[in-house]
């Protein structure tokens, strides 16, 4: 599916559909906080109630994700990144936002690199946490993934999704003085839906962005962690390096979940960046 073919849904259903929720300043500038694969608004939560002083914070689930409608999930539209770029567009334009600041984790980086090819008018910046245009090793580039990996990682969410939720938390969170958020993260993995789930894997484990980052239009600010297993930690100078408009700050921090295990640390970074 194109970006371009969206549904054409009303505000209200939107909002109902991917369970957007609104707070700030009516007339402030619009900052919207998108989460990645197997959780849902709630892990940006704790970030964003910081902002709404200064912005209008809109916080939404992705369809599959969180309080979403998941009788809204369907396969051929959430077949690839496109799907969610424009749910991300329809979330925008049902809140009325223009030159929105996106906070995008990990899979929602490119999902907003993508929304924002398509409709420039949306978004002023993008902050993208722990981003990656491809996930599986191809030649000379190094994902981090064999497409083995992947089908294994997919096969175990088929065979055990509690035991595997239970496996993956610790080991993308890698902070052991932190097993509150190990739980936290292993209670959102082994929520969704494993429909979702197994799908949502293949698709962001198996994309490809790489031919269209010279296309963002958008500046943009890559937050690194220093040592994540879902995007090594040289992602964020590829990124660098083919994003136009593009700066890469070094997080010394552990784990994909930085936002989680170092919310100050995530915190001051976004407010640098504005």
């Amino acid at each position: 599916m194109d970006v371009s073919e969206r549904v054409d849904a009303s505000a209200e259903e939107v909002i109902r559909r991917n369970a957007v929720t609104v707070q700030g300043p009516e007339r402030a500038p619009v900052m919207v906080f998108a989460h990645g694969y197997g959780t849902n608004q709630s892990t940006w939560a704790g970030i964003a109630a910081h902002f709404t002083a200064d912005y209008r914070v809109v916080l939404f689930d992705y369809v599959g994700s969180g309080a979403s409608d998941l009788s809204a999930y369907d396969e051929q539209r959430y077949d690839s990144y496109d799907g969610y770029a424009a749910d991300l567009i329809e979330v925008l334009d049902a809140v009325g936002a223009r030159d929105a600041i996106l906070v995008a984790h990990s899979a929602s980086g490119m999902i907003g690199a993508l929304a924002s090819i398509e409709r420039p008018d949306l978004f002023a910046q993008l902050i993208m946490v722990s981003p990656s245009p491809r996930y599986v090793n191809d030649g000379d580039y190094v994902g981090g993934f064999s497409r083995e990996d992947v089908l294994g990682l997919i096969d175990a969410i088929d065979a055990n999704q509690p035991s595997w939720a239970a496996a993956l938390a610790p080991a993308v969170t890698a902070r052991e003085d932190r097993p509150e958020v190990t739980e936290q993260v292993r209670e959102l993995f082994a929520a969704t839906p494993q429909r979702v789930a197994k799908h949502f894997a293949r698709v962001v484990f198996f994309s490809d962005v790489r031919n269209r980052l010279h296309e963002v239009p958008t500046p943009s600010v890559i937050l690194q962690s220093a040592g994540d297993i879902i995007c090594p930690p040289h992602i964020g100078e590829y990124l660098r390096d083919r994003i136009p408009q593009s700066e890469l700050v070094q997080l010394e921090s552990a784990g994909h979940f930085v936002h989680l295990t170092e919310p100050e640390m995530v915190m001051g970074r976004i407010r640098a960046a504005l």
